[in-house]
């Protein structure tokens, strides 16, 4: 008895997956990561206090570094009074304490409980335009 197998799908998935260079997964990972840096700017922006509204319009994006197999990109906000209102200050008499808003640090927990469904997702579209 012998049993023939058709492998030539196997084959192609094999030839697709080594097309897959070290420079587009670069651009796939870079794209990851400005993704994930735009949500948490909308999440951040979202929450900050607009007293006057400069805090929440000088909220900015840095640039994707890349050190390794890791992928940084900072979220910053060069107002100087922007740490007093996220961690919080004592009162101009120094007899109190103004309780810090976290609006950094709320909005990048959330993104951290989403990231992995966030990833996955643009994990999936990619593969499928790879693949076609």
């Amino acid at each position: 008895m012998s049993v023939s197998v058709d492998i030539s799908q196997l084959k192609a998935f094999r030839d697709k997956l080594q097309n897959l260079d070290s420079q587009k997964m670069d651009e796939f990972s870079e794209s990851a990561v400005k993704e994930l840096a735009a949500r948490l700017l909308r999440k951040v922006k979202s929450i900050t206090p607009t007293k006057t509204g400069e805090l929440k319009r000088n909220w900015q994006v840095g640039e994707v570094n890349k050190n390794g197999n890791t992928y940084t990109i900072e979220i910053i906000n060069p107002v100087e009074y922007a740490e007093y209102v996220e961690y919080g200050h004592r009162t101009p008499s120094h007899k109190g304490w103004v309780k810090g808003k976290f609006m950094l640090t709320v909005s990048t927990k959330e993104l951290e409980a989403d990231a992995p469904k966030i990833i996955e997702k643009k994990l999936q579209q990619f593969l499928v335009e790879a693949f076609k």
